[in-house]
């Protein structure tokens, strides 16, 4: 069985709207890390580190190679990842929004169905119409539990501007059908699953309307639902 991998990275080389930044520490300079790591807890072994003194020096270890390591400081949206209803709002459903650790495993490892949505534009949003059309070409019928990916192929954008401004939205009538029809989980090879923000903040700003603001996200404190954002290569299925 061939496993494809249809995950963004997280990369602080790609443009990003949140600050991403990873420290990286090569073999030869681990063993410093280690030293400013475990002397760096009390005020008296900080001043022994500057002195010069050391736990473990280089030439304690095989080659003089320490461990190497990355250290990661991200926003939890950036990369491949899955949101639930509490990043819509503190309330779904009429109760306490859930978060993702609570998200069912068993939703997590069901039959994936890819629907072609590559023609849909960037001011516009995929509607419940889209998704029947899509279901008839490849002549399926959706089951409960199914993980329904949308592929647009914007995530041929990643890494610069345009991944965050030209990516059609999902409508309020797509999320309705999936959910209507048993689907607990859907992905997009987006950046959200709203409009892009120059789109829903012009129309704000033009009409005052707090409609026109992530509507899709907003919707999950309505209904409950759990969707996959940062999707990747789902050409390759």
């Amino acid at each position: 069985m061939k496993i494809l991998d249809l995950s963004l990275p997280i990369d602080e080389k790609a443009f990003e709207v949140h600050k991403v930044e990873i420290e990286r520490v090569a073999h030869k300079d681990g063993v410093e890390k280690f030293n400013r790591l475990l002397m760096g807890k009390t005020l008296a072994d900080k001043i022994k580190y500057l002195l010069g003194k050391r736990i473990l020096k280089k030439e304690d270890l095989p080659e003089e190679e320490f461990l190497s390591l990355e250290i990661v400081h991200s926003p939890v949206h950036v990369g491949t990842h899955l949101d639930y209803s509490f990043h819509y709002g503190s309330r779904s459903e009429g109760r306490a929004a859930k978060t993702a650790e609570e998200i069912p495993l068993e939703y997590c490892y069901q039959n994936g169905v890819k629907l072609d949505l590559t023609h849909k534009k960037p001011a516009e949003s995929i509607t419940a119409a889209d998704l029947e059309a899509a279901l008839k070409k490849i002549n399926y019928t959706l089951q409960p539990l199914d993980i329904v990916l949308l592929h647009t192929a914007a995530d041929k954008l990643y890494g610069g501007p345009q991944y965050f401004s030209d990516y059609p939205g999902v409508d309020i009538s797509a999320i309705d059908y999936l959910l209507n029809r048993g689907i607990k989980i859907f992905g997009v090879d987006t950046i959200g699953i709203d409009r892009p923000y120059r789109f829903m903040l012009q129309e704000f700003l033009k009409t005052k309307d707090a409609k026109y603001l992530y509507p899709a996200h907003f919707y999950g404190r309505k209904r409950e639902f759990i969707h996959i954002e940062r999707l990747a290569h789902l050409e390759q299925l």
